[in-house]
């Protein structure tokens, strides 16, 4: 395996890292953005508040982009024991 295959393993790695991860951090991110104005303006201090809405939201999301997140890890898992048996050395 040379280093350029390694690379591009690890490029391709973080690639889809961000494509499956990217859309759970989003939600969970705009959610709590959201709910921190809403206790800011209302002077609510209570941060459990904020878990609900994003487990909820974090559930939508994994039901409406589970299938892309799956497909793409799976294609990622192909693309990397296609590249593991290239290299091999029989």
């Amino acid at each position: 395996m040379t280093e350029m295959m390694v690379l591009e393993i690890i490029k391709q790695a973080m690639i889809v890292g961000l494509q499956v991860a990217g859309p759970l951090l989003l939600v969970s991110l705009v959610v709590g953005t959201v709910l921190g104005i809403m206790m800011a303006a209302t002077q609510v201090q209570e941060f459990t508040l904020t878990f609900v809405p994003k487990i909820l939201g974090m559930g939508l999301v994994l039901l409406l982009a589970g299938p892309f997140m799956l497909h793409t890890l799976m294609a990622f898992a192909r693309f990397v024991f296609a590249r593991l048996s290239q290299a091999a050395p029989w």
